[in-house]
């Protein structure tokens, strides 16, 4: 078991949003340093590199990092698995050092989209059917609402409201992350009255694109305590990638997505956790739409099936409730650098347990357990990862 046999001893992230007065170098120098300086450690001391991106000019190898980093004549291995890439090159910086093939790695998540002039809607996925050229991502996740809203017994207005409700509370968090991208309060009636991008989802409902990076150094257990006193050790992850395209099944419904239910289920067994609506404190979940954070509280049972409306209307998922999601914004606000973001997410759950929030307005009281999530693809990859201050 790897449970509490790998500790992260020092993590960076630095200012998303639309840097354009910044190189993917400086992005990736900004976080690495940052992590470096937390763990006591300099580039001289990684064993191993994991590299997260999906969009660098160079892209087809770890290079970006061993130039940028002089961290050269060690493996450096580059990952691209969509939006999930983030958390997979934490995961394989973890699997690293769990195996013994070193002792101190790097995970390092780095993105420059703004400067691509990509929207984000998309003409395509990289797949060769008509269908599938003219499917964007705002499209996709519109029909898992509208079966969502059909499903449940919804009308427009009310599943409409229902996921404004999300995007309110992630605007409301957002404001108080000085390292976020977007710092704006915003109403239901804002989120109602916005420009439809894929009916039902709105201009709210959507994240945007940024720029941004993020870093964590992975190490042992036994290890951790020389470099720090308050590590966060890592209790479960999982990883689940599902066919190139299950929403073709005849029995695929869009509420539902079997890389979420699988890709948590190995986490919460790695973990030990068998209740996670009770015993997680605090989740970063993939955000990219707001009915997306819907249904993975579901996936993940954080609600019971058709049940989320009432824990949003309850306010369990604010900061004051029962289970605090996307407390520095999630995607929507923080932004989503695609290589970055599973990194990203999992730096807050570090500062959280550590009690070392940027913002003291908005740190949590009393948090022992984290995860952070991200699902990319058509969608069919998820990655999830726990941690917590506690052995």
């Amino acid at each position: 078991m790897i449970k509490d046999k790998l500790a992260i001893v020092g993590m960076g992230c630095a200012k998303f949003g639309e840097r354009w007065n910044c190189g993917i170098p400086d992005l990736m120098i900004e976080a690495a340093y940052e992590a470096f300086e937390d763990a006591g450690i300099g580039p001289q001391d990684i064993e191993m590199c994991f590299f997260s991106n999906t969009n660098a000019p160079n892209n087809c190898s770890g290079t970006p990092v061993a130039d940028t980093l002089k961290m050269h004549g060690i493996p450096i291995v580059r990952n691209e698995n969509f939006c999930a890439s983030g958390h997979i090159a934490l995961i394989e910086a973890c699997m690293a050092v769990a195996s013994g093939v070193c002792n101190v790695a790097m995970a390092i998540g780095v993105e420059k989209l703004k400067d691509t002039g990509f929207g984000g809607l998309g003409t395509g996925r990289g797949l060769s059917t008509v269908r599938e050229a003219r499917r964007t991502a705002p499209g996709s996740f519109a029909l898992g609402a509208a079966q969502y809203f059909e499903k449940y017994g919804l009308s427009y207005d009310e599943g409409r409201r229902m996921l404004a409700s999300i995007a309110v509370k992630n605007h409301s968090n957002g404001m108080l992350a000085p390292r976020a991208h977007f710092h704006k309060e915003i109403t239901i009636d804002d989120c109602l009255n916005a420009p439809i991008i894929a009916t039902p989802l709105g201009l709210y409902d959507c994240c945007g694109n940024s720029d941004g990076a993020a870093c964590a150094i992975i190490t042992r257990t036994d290890m951790a305590k020389s470099f720090r006193d308050d590590p966060i050790y890592v209790k479960g992850f999982g990883i689940s990638t599902d066919s190139i395209l299950p929403h073709y099944r005849p029995d695929f419904s869009w509420t539902s997505f079997e890389a979420l239910r699988v890709s948590s289920s190995k986490a919460y067994e790695m973990a030990g956790i068998k209740n996670p609506r009770e015993e997680i404190d605090l989740a970063e979940v993939h955000d990219c739409f707001s009915i997306t954070e819907l249904l993975i509280y579901e996936d993940f049972g954080f609600s019971p099936r058709g049940k989320a409306r009432e824990d949003i209307e309850a306010g369990f998922f604010t900061r004051d409730g029962g289970l605090p999601v996307n407390v520095d914004g999630g995607l929507k606000c923080f932004g989503h650098p695609v290589g970055a973001s599973g990194i990203r997410m999992t730096y807050e759950l570090y500062k959280q347990l550590q009690h070392k929030v940027d913002n003291p307005k908005r740190q949590l009281n009393d948090v022992h357990i984290g995860l952070s999530h991200t699902f990319g693809g058509p969608p069919q990859i998820s990655a999830v990862m726990i941690v917590g201050n506690e052995k």
